[in-house]
């Protein structure tokens, strides 16, 4: 790892609070890359939007702009179609992400499915947050306005927080409220940036 540049991954499963924590690393001036900003723009783009069509159907509004609801539907019910999903979506994220990280600097990049990409050895640094799972349900159907066991189901398709090893990472368990959690925050970032 070069002194220059410096790459951490924010990770964690869905309604762990990745977005709260790179909030909070933004608020210490530091860069922040949103891997789902990134898939934002692609669907903006027409020829990436019709690569999705052909593989998934239907899944466009009226305007010609995706409907979320009709694709998650798609890929939530059937692991091989999320699947394909992945494989289409994530290494154009992933080309776009270590673009925007290829300067001198220390850069944090929130990856909602590091694991499951096999994306681990791109980063200098792995975050990890943790959460309670009955918390991370609630946050999700308040946040996406979808019932519990939608939520479950999205949580049930990631992989599976609780029983994976994080020894070599850095770990936030965000059980306890914001001041906790941006306290663990910052005691992170401080670690990370003077091991460097």
């Amino acid at each position: 790892m070069t002194q220059n540049n410096i790459k951490i991954a924010v990770t964690g499963g869905i309604g762990s609070g990745k977005t709260t924590v790179c909030d909070i690393i933004k608020e210490q001036g530091y860069s922040v890359i949103s891997c789902d900003e990134i898939y934002n723009r692609l669907l903006r783009d027409k020829s990436f939007l019709n690569s999705l069509v052909s593989e998934f159907g239907h899944i466009l509004n009226g305007d010609g702009t995706l409907s979320r609801k009709k694709l998650s539907e798609i890929v939530f019910s059937d692991k091989d179609k999320l699947a394909r999903l992945n494989e289409i979506t994530h290494p154009e994220i992933m080309k776009e992400a270590l673009k925007q990280m290829s300067g001198n600097g220390v850069y944090f990049c929130e990856i909602p499915l590091l694991f499951e990409g096999e994306f681990e050895a791109l980063f200098d640094k792995i975050i990890v947050i943790l959460r309670d799972k009955e918390l991370r349900v609630a946050s999700i159907t308040k946040r996406d306005d979808i019932s519990e066991f939608d939520a479950q189901k999205r949580i049930n398709n990631q992989c599976d927080y609780d029983n994976l090893e994080f020894e070599k990472y850095y770990v936030i368990h965000n059980d306890l409220d914001l001041t906790n959690l941006k306290r663990m925050t910052i005691e992170i970032i401080d670690k990370i940036v003077k091991a460097n």
